[in-house]
């Protein structure tokens, strides 16, 4: 095929090329200086024109125009709005199917069914035959449409695995102790639950997430921090002065014995007999308000036995050999006067 030349009657059309461009524009100004042309092929050639509107640098208007055979007249073919080599573009278009990215489905969204999709394979159909049907519904869970595939399998653990909760993460290289000894990991089912499982400590930043076995933060059951030494001093202590606090206050050694009453003993306020009192007088048996005999008497004083003391001068002051141990000392003549005369 031969190559297209320069047509005079096309290259010459540039004015008929800008009026075109101007009706498509939305200002005139937006058409900018001429650019030249290119030869689109056996009379056919495109005007190129410089895109001044806002949004659009690097662009081009486009105008193509062509002939008849023998014709001297041009005819405008199309024009548009096509970029150039320098022009601001927006990505390649994908399919919206393989645009979206984890984290795009929202509530309420809903993925169309994919039946290829290489993640699944088809389920366990029931077959009828009971140890088969017992091993692959209740013990392996494959009583399902589709189940994960050995590829969907390893594309989920090398993901978890190289993510943020596997055990390069720098939580996890901070951590003294892996979650693999860890009392708040829940190992997953099957063959990820050897290296995988659910954190269930709410004050660990994985909780509720899969982690790997060697992963670890800083919530760990095993691990206990020490207080960091401080500079501050120690506060005084704080003593509450609105509050009554009730203690019960344990029996003393002497509470807690047995009153036991010797027969021996004399009561605090009597006399045994026997016994002298000053100012008193001595019987078998006589009390300090009242005196106890086999009745007790009431309003009255009964004497039992009644011994009179016989009271002496003493002994001689001046002698002190002469004093004897129980001797009492004799009533002054006042004292004699006042006391009563005994009853007869």
């Amino acid at each position: 095929m031969p190559a297209a030349t320069k047509d005079a009657v096309l290259g010459s059309a540039v004015d008929l090329a800008r009026e075109v461009a101007i009706g498509l524009a939305e200002d005139p100004s937006d058409v900018g200086e001429y650019l030249g042309l290119v030869v689109e092929g056996e009379r056919l050639v495109s005007h190129r024109f410089a895109s001044a509107a806002r949004g659009y640098r690097g662009w081009e208007w486009t105008v193509t125009v062509a002939r008849v055979p023998r014709g001297r007249t041009a005819t405008v073919c199309e024009a548009e709005l096509l970029p150039g080599p320098d022009a601001v573009l927006g990505q390649a278009w994908l399919p919206w199917s393989e645009r979206i990215r984890p984290g795009d489905i929202g509530p309420g969204d809903v993925l169309p069914f994919k039946a290829d999709d290489p993640r699944l394979e088809p389920g366990w159909t029931p077959t009828g035959d009971p140890e088969l049907d017992d091993v692959a519904i209740d013990e392996l869970a494959l009583a399902r449409v589709r189940v994960l595939s050995p590829e969907g399998r390893d594309e989920a653990a090398e993901r978890w695995y190289r993510g943020p909760h596997g055990p390069t993460s720098a939580g996890s290289l901070a951590s003294a102790a892996a979650c693999g000894s860890c009392g708040f990991l829940v190992p997953l089912q099957g063959s990820l639950g050897q290296v995988f499982g659910v954190c269930t400590n709410q004050w660990s930043p994985d909780d509720g997430v899969v982690v790997s076995v060697d992963h670890g933060c800083g919530a760990h059951s095993e691990t206990a921090a020490e207080a960091p030494p401080t500079d501050w001093p120690a506060p005084d202590p704080l003593i509450d002065e609105l509050s009554l606090e009730l203690v019960q206050l344990a029996p003393s050694a002497t509470e807690a014995q047995p009153e036991t009453a010797a027969a021996d003993d004399a009561p605090t306020d009597e006399v045994v007999t026997d016994e002298v009192a000053t100012d008193e007088v001595v019987t078998d048996e006589v009390a300090t308000d009242e005196i106890a005999t086999d009745e007790v008497a009431t309003d009255e004083v009964a004497a039992v036995d009644v011994v009179p003391v016989e009271v002496s001068d003493g002994p001689d002051p001046q002698d002190p050999t002469n004093i004897p141990g129980d001797a009492f000392p004799a009533d002054s003549a006042d004292e004699q006067a006042a006391r009563p005369d005994p009853e007869p």
